[in-house]
Formats: C-alpha cells, structure tokens, sequence
C-alpha cells in the first residue's frame, strides 16, 4: 500500500521547483507510506509515491521503470492474483527484475494495454508515464478500494491518492462546491466522480484517464455488475460453491511479506473471514475490535465469543465520547469529506493500535452486505415493491420482522410505519425508488445549503444515463446505488481506507473478490425469499462459527452522534457555536444551521431525531474541512508527521 501524487505543467519544467514541490506533495501523505519514498521527473511531468512494504521488501521500489525506460509507473495498492498474472506473461516472453505486483502491472501494461485492467483483481490506483509519447495514464480499480483525485487547471494537472496533496502546488487553493455539498448531505456521500471541492474530481471506480497534452480521455474500462446467471445446482450446493469462493478470495488476500491481521466487529461477515483466516495464515492469527463506553454501540461481547472460539490472539481498544471528541478533528483531515455520524473516528484509533501492534495489512468484512443482501435496505425495498399484493395481516408481520432492534418500529408505531411504507410503496424519484425512504434524511440536511436545488439532480442522471440500469431489479438498483454510492464513499473510504493509512495500514476485503460478487449474484434470491438475512452465506459456515454468530440479527456498527460534542464541548465546536465563525461558511444557510444548532444543543439526546443528529454532524465536520482545508487553520489541521521523507528513488530525465 502506498500514496501517489505528480502533476503534468509546463511552468515547472526547470529549476529546483519541480523537486521541491513533489516532495512537498508526497510530505502531506507520507503517513499512507511510512517506509520510503521516490519521485521520477521529466520535462514537464513530476509523479512521485510513498512507500508501505507489504510485497517484496527488497526490490519493490517505485517509481519503477521497466528494462528501457519507456514506461514508468507509481503504483498505490495490491494485486492478489500478480503471481498468476506473471506465470502469464512469462509464457508470452517477458522477463521480471523483481518480485513485486507493481513491476506485474507495469508489464501487464506493456503487454496489453488498458486492456490488462479487467484482468486484475486487486485493490489499487495507478500512474503510467509514457516517456515516448509523452501520455500519462491514471486507472482505478472496479470497486474503488483505492482514491486517486485530480484536479485539471490551466497550465496544470494535478493528481494525488488524497487531496492534500494538493495543497503544497504553487498557487493551488481549495474552495468548497455548494452543489457537491448538496449531494453529500443528502446521499451521505460525494457521488463516484466528484468531491466536496470545486475543480478537484476523483476518478471513477473502474475507469482510467488519458492526459496529453491538453487533451483528456476519460474509459470506463469495466461496468459494475450486480447481476449473474442463477447457480444450476442445489441449496447445499450453492453453499458449498460461496464457501468455497470465499476462501480463495482470503487466500489471496494473505499473499504478503507481512502479517496479516483480522478486523473482528463480532458479526456474521468478519467472523467468517476471521474463520478462513485460521485456516489459511501461516501465522496465529491477531484480531483487533473496537469496544464502546457507552454500552448501547458496544458489540464486545460477540467479539469474544468469537475470538474465543477461533482461538485468535485478541487485542481490543475501549473507545469513550472523550475520544471521539478529541480525535474528530484528525479523522475529519485525514477523511477529506463531510461526515454524516461519528463511525469512523473509532476505526481511526483502532488502526492506530493495530499499527502500534506492528500490522500493517488488515482483512476486513466490507463488501458483505453489498453483495449477499445483508441491509435491512433490501428487505425494506422488497416489502415496498410488494406492499400493494399483500394482505394488511402480511404487511402487519412483515413489518415487525424488519427492525425488532428498533423502537420505532415495534407495535405502537405500526400504525405510522404502515402509512410511511404505503407512501413509498410507488417510486417518485425515477431509478431511486429503493432509497427513497432513506433519503427523507438527506433533503433535511441539504437544508444546510445556502443556494439549494434539486439535491438529487445529478444522482438521478447518473442512473439515467447508466447503460442497462432501467432493466435491473428493484433489489439489483438497490445494490448498485450502494455499490456506486455509500460503500466506496464512505465505507471504503471515509470509515476504512483513510482511516487505516492515517497510520499507514491497508485495509483488504475479501468480499469484494470479483469473483466473490458473482458467487453472490448467483445464489441471492435464488433459495428464499430475501427476508432471511444472509440465508445462503450463513448455511455455508454453519457448524464453523458460534451458533450466536449465525443467529444473531445483524448489528450496524455505529458510534454516538451529537450528544459526544454536547458533552465534551471540545474547543472547535465554536466553530458552530460562534455566529462570527458560522458565518465564514458561505455555502451554509446561516439561519437553518443556527437553529439546528440550537435545537441540538438545547434538547435532551433522546429527543434529538436521526435526522437532525447526522445534519449535525455533516455542519461540524463541514466547519471543521472548512477551517483545515479553505482557512488553511492549523489549530484542527491534525497536521501529518514532522518526520521527513524516506527518499530511496530520485529519477531526474528533464533536459534528456
């Protein structure tokens, strides 16, 4: 794992300028590659990487060269199948000088072109330099696992695996873009190919850029896929075939020079990677869990249970409001992005731990709900769509089998939830009739936004101009939505991956395994009714894990909102609190963000509704990437490392 960052300029093409403005980039991300460093620069062209070891200790060194010096490549990321893809390419001819997956892509480029990328099944961002014809290429793996922004101004194309980055080019200034904040508030997260910044865009998931020049080539090199042929075979069959799946997708995922480590939240999902891991790791397996003060979000003790039965070397770190308060500011930085709850501070200190621990890679359970239909958003969309054939005793059952979890849900607002689905039971916004329930919350919070407008405008285009979209079921639009939307925004990234590599950590997830995805396409609805969560993926571990892992309800990971802030009154909630520093975001409609603020303050927690809980937590992480980013204040910066680069490669071609 690693971080990336160059620019293509004419107007840095001489003098010490390009060095130093390079390195500075690379200094602002140094924490996603702690042990080295190195940049190439060529007339007019500067891209440079930090370096996390994890493949080929040795020789894996970048930016990496192949034999002629035609092609360059800064690569952030891992490939798990490299090993098959160079038996591959020896066959066809090519010679390797290392053992790394980086000099496996380098040559998978030269061999096939864009035409490698499908090949790939790995989690990565990449620049390609053609010293010849001057072309960079950047590409994005099919998930997004990885980020890799750019930003195109005159004279000047910038790109980076954070925006930060960013930050140390001559002149550059980071400006926040009311319609993307639209957006976020009321999908939760930017859509795939934008930020909350003006002019900064990131490439889309499974697509890769051409830059000549002042000409630009945007490739979808592959569509995302939710849809597969049924599975020709039995129940126990079809159970076998996931397992079995999903067990080379983990023995994949081991390959490394380094131990891997398990993230263990007690659930069904990371229980069974946890559980394949035993099986598969040449060492004991350690597993890292997050336990919470504040018992209502604790899961610790099915974190045992299962840790226990496994026999994992277990470690845990108790997280308080007190901690949560402190380190939002640093998570905020390092995220890049409004947050709409608190979730993803914990997952910040635990990777700081599992580092401290000596782990430098993680396997994790994202991926899972996506693909198996694990949220209760599928059975609500599968409810709705039928809500018209059923009989009011069905409806009545059906609805309180959804969430016996929540109260508001049980039998005194049965009446209110039946009216809610019935309202919802015919789509209104076209192509996004599965989360229309959910995005009620959303249009309350882009009431934060000065100049509103329609806030879904540019989420229904992207639907609408989405090539076979309009065919997919109403559950198969579901898992697009959030395979395109909540997961490589925020789950991916504002929750995992920028957490994990704030303390230079990769994050792994075997269930986003291509592989692993079709497995799932294949058998979801295909033995039951999809109101049994996971039916097929738990009868393929049954006997393996605790019986409590298979039985118990699904659990949303999730950490206390508002009422952190409320209590720990840390010194940057001013920032909200103050009319004078409210008033510095100009993007914010100063009189729904007072009274928001107000009520929020003013209201006893229970009180305080879940949609005003995750506005508010979008206005103050909004404040604060205002003041770190577009104020430039380093007093919430969370500042990266003082600890200067690791230079190991210094490739200067300019003038050759």
């Amino acid at each position: 794992m690693c971080g990336i960052a160059g620019f293509v300029t004419p107007s840095l093409q001489g003098g010490a300028a390009a060095p130093e403005t390079v390195t500075a980039m690379l200094s602002h991300i140094r924490h996603r590659g702690p042990d080295e460093a190195g940049y190439y620069l060529d007339d007019g062209i500067a891209m440079g990487m930090v370096r996390l070891a994890i493949v080929d200790l040795a020789s894996g060194q970048q930016p990496m060269p192949d034999a002629s010096g035609h092609y360059w490549i800064c690569f952030n990321g891992e490939l798990y199948n490299h090993l098959e893809l160079r038996a591959e390419l020896e066959r066809l001819g090519r010679t390797f000088r290392t053992h790394s997956d980086t000099e496996v892509v380098l040559q998978s480029w030269i061999q096939w072109g864009p035409a490698c990328l499908p090949r790939f099944n790995g989690a990565f961002a990449f620049a390609i330099r053609d010293a010849e014809s001057g072309e960079l290429f950047l590409a994005r793996d099919r998930y997004g696992k990885r980020p890799l922004f750019y930003a195109d101004r005159p004279g000047a194309f910038l790109f980076a695996s954070e925006m930060k980055a960013f930050r140390a080019f001559p002149g550059f200034r980071f400006e926040l873009d009311p319609r993307e904040l639209e957006t976020i508030y009321s999908v939760w997260t930017p859509l795939p190919d934008r930020t909350p910044f003006r002019g900064i865009r990131q490439l889309p998931m499974g697509s890769v850029l051409t830059v000549r020049g002042e000409h630009r080539a945007l490739h979808t090199y592959e569509e995302l896929g939710v849809t597969a042929e049924p599975f020709d075979g039995s129940e126990d069959e079809a159970a076998a075939f996931v397992r079995e799946t999903l067990r080379r997708s983990v023995e994949l995922r081991l390959r490394s020079d380094v131990e891997v480590g398990v993230y263990l939240s007690g659930g069904l999902d990371s229980s069974i990677v946890t559980r394949l891991a035993t099986d598969l790791s040449p060492y004991e397996v350690r597993t890292f869990s997050v336990e919470f003060e504040d018992r209502t979000f604790d899961e610790s003790s099915s974190q045992q249970i299962v840790a226990s039965h496994l026999g994992t070397r277990h470690s845990s770190i108790a997280v308080s409001g007190a901690d949560i308060a402190e380190s939002f500011p640093s998570a905020v930085y390092h995220a890049e992005v409004p947050a709409f709850r608190t979730a993803f501070v914990p997952m910040y200190l635990l990777s700081r731990h599992v580092r401290t621990a000596g782990i430098k890679t993680i396997l994790s359970g994202e991926g899972a709900d996506e693909a198996f239909l694990g949220y209760s958003l599928f059975r609500e969309t599968l409810l709705r769509a039928s809500w018209n054939e059923l009989s009011d005793e069905e409806r009545k059952a059906k609805l309180a089998d959804l969430h016996p979890e929540l109260a508001h849900f049980g039998p005194a607002h049965q009446k209110h939830m039946a009216g809610l689905f019935r309202q919802f039971s015919v789509e209104q916004l076209p192509g996004l009739f599965s989360h229309e329930l959910r995005y009620q919350n959303g249009r309350f919070a882009a009431r934060l936004v000065r100049d509103r407008a329609e806030p879904f405008a540019d989420l229904l285009e992207l639907v609408r101009t989405t090539p076979d979209y309009a065919a997919l079921s109403a559950v198969q639009k579901a898992q697009w939505l959030e395979y395109k939307t909540l997961l490589p925004g925020y789950l991916l990234s504002t929750q995992g991956e920028r957490m994990g590599l704030a303390h230079g950590v990769e994050n792994r997830c075997p269930f986003l395994d291509p592989a692993v995805v079709r497995a799932a396409a294949s058998v979801n609805l295909r033995f039951d009714d999809g109101f049994t969560e996971k039916e097929i993926l738990k009868k393929a571990f049954r006997g393996e894990l605790p019986e409590a892992s298979i039985t118990r309800r699904k659990q949303p990971y999730k950490a206390p909102g508002s009422a952190v802030f409320k209590a720990q009154r840390p010194d940057y909630l001013e920032l909200l609190l103050s009319d004078t520093e409210l008033k510095q975001l100009d993007c914010v409609d100063p009189v729904f963000a007072r009274k928001l603020v107000d009520k929020v303050m003013s209201t006893p927690d229970a009180e305080i509704s879940t949609k005003e809980d995750q506005a508010f937590v979008c206005l103050l992480s909004t404040a604060v990437l205002h003041r770190q980013f577009v104020r430039n204040r380093e007093d919430v910066m969370g500042t990266p490392s003082d600890a200067e680069l690791k230079l190991h490669t210094i490739v200067d071609r300019r003038g050759a």
